[in-house]
């Protein structure tokens, strides 16, 4: 089980935990196997991910994920604590990816 952002969902991907909505409501229950207006459903109610069965993959290339890290961080590296962050983060990275 782990967290999928919204824009990595693909039907047939089953949820592993229940999608709630702002007042805690369950909107889709735990073993939901997504489709295409369920995934609009969880992007129109602004879910930033869900939880799913089996992916042990990571969502996108290595090279991606490195480049995405970089955009995020950059300009900020120069501050102490910032640029730990983004080395241990990295690292995670470069695990994930064996």
């Amino acid at each position: 089980m782990s967290k999928t952002a919204v824009d990595y969902l693909k039907p047939g991907m089953v949820l592993a935990k229940a999608v709630l909505n702002k007042n805690g409501l369950v909107m889709l229950s735990e073993g939901t196997e997504l489709n295409d207006f369920l995934i609009e459903k969880i992007r129109d109610m602004e879910v930033p991910g869900v939880y799913v069965l089996g992916m042990t993959q990571p969502d996108m290339p290595k090279e991606e994920a490195l480049a995405l890290l970089d955009k995020r961080f950059g300009g900020v590296e120069e501050q102490p604590y910032m640029g730990l962050i983004k080395q241990a983060i990295e690292e995670h990275i470069e695990g994930l990816y064996g």
